[in-house]
């Protein structure tokens, strides 16, 4: 313990307190390297984030070197600050090259912009993602199909970018998927990983349409090998059907008039007055957000 203690006493009063303060403020290039140096430190996160930081504190370590070399004359204080300059710019020009490499063509900076962007998505990972569609974006024309009633398989996720398709089944319209919002999340969520299926529906563009696919197995690979983009799309595809299952609950009632809550399928035959007290009450199974329930009539 006596150790210890004489080595901090030592470190703090073996220097010689300033009797006297230097009247004089320093040069207006040390002011700026300071200035630079807190407004440096308010950067973000993120690629752009990353080049604000190294941009500001680059200069202020430039500023600092300059101020060490002319005004104070030490080359210690000069040398640290050269040397802090040059791996900010080192950094910078790293950072740069990254952000360059992570470009995308239009249509995919906008879904970026909108879909994901706001998820705290960085752009390292929607580069993943992008790669794994192959950076494609799909035309489907006017009136032509993406999936057909019984016939097609559901090999793929779809992402619409433009345009508006339309849900039939049996000849009968179900509701319409816009932009930003998947052509398959009800196929792609009720079929496991080694599972193959059927379209159960009719999926018609109403317009020119664009959209963003990833196939099957190839976008199983990516789960596996990051499970963070495994959450993600969970999150996403969540919310898709869930937007789809009140689409179709604004759309359908039972008899005499009555709204049919898709959300609670086991009991709307309480609304229904005409059930004879003695007869077994049918229950609704659960199926797909895009089935259409028995015993109930559109809007």
């Amino acid at each position: 313990m006596g150790e210890n203690g004489s080595f901090w006493e030592s470190l703090i009063y073996a220097h010689p307190t300033c009797a006297t303060w230097k009247q004089e403020a320093e040069g207006s290039i040390y002011h700026l390297g300071s200035i630079l140096f807190v407004v440096g430190f308010m950067g973000g996160s993120g690629f752009f984030g990353l080049l604000y930081v190294f941009s500001l504190l680059g200069l202020g370590f430039l500023c600092s070197s300059v101020w060490a070399w002319l005004d104070v004359c030490a080359a210690d204080i000069f040398s640290w600050n050269f040397i802090l300059f040059a791996i900010c710019f080192v950094q910078f020009i790293y950072v740069t090259y990254q952000v360059r490499s992570v470009s995308f063509d239009r249509e995919f900076q906008e879904l970026y912009s909108a879909l994901f962007q706001p998820l705290g998505i960085s752009l390292t990972v929607y580069r993943k993602i992008v790669l794994c569609c192959d950076a494609e974006v799909v035309t489907l024309e006017k009136e032509h199909c993406y999936a057909m009633q019984g016939k097609t398989p559901i090999d793929k996720l779809s992402l619409l970018v433009s345009g508006r398709i339309r849900v039939t089944v049996d000849g009968e319209f179900l509701h319409y998927i816009f932009p930003l919002q998947f052509l398959d999340s009800p196929e792609w969520d009720s079929l496991r990983p080694t599972e193959e299926g059927i379209f159960q529906v009719t999926l018609t563009a109403e317009t020119d349409c664009r959209y963003v696919a990833w196939r099957r197995k190839k976008l199983y690979l990516l789960f596996a090998k990051h499970r963070f983009i495994s959450r993600l799309f969970s999150v996403l595809i969540g919310s898709d059907i869930a937007e789809k299952l009140y689409a179709l609950n604004d759309r359908v009632q039972v008899g005499q008039g009555f709204r049919y809550d898709i959300r609670l399928p086991n009991f709307y035959h309480v609304c229904l007055p005409e059930t004879p007290r003695g007869q077994p009450q049918h229950r609704l199974q659960r199926a797909s957000p895009r089935r259409k329930p028995a015993g109930v009539t559109n809007c």
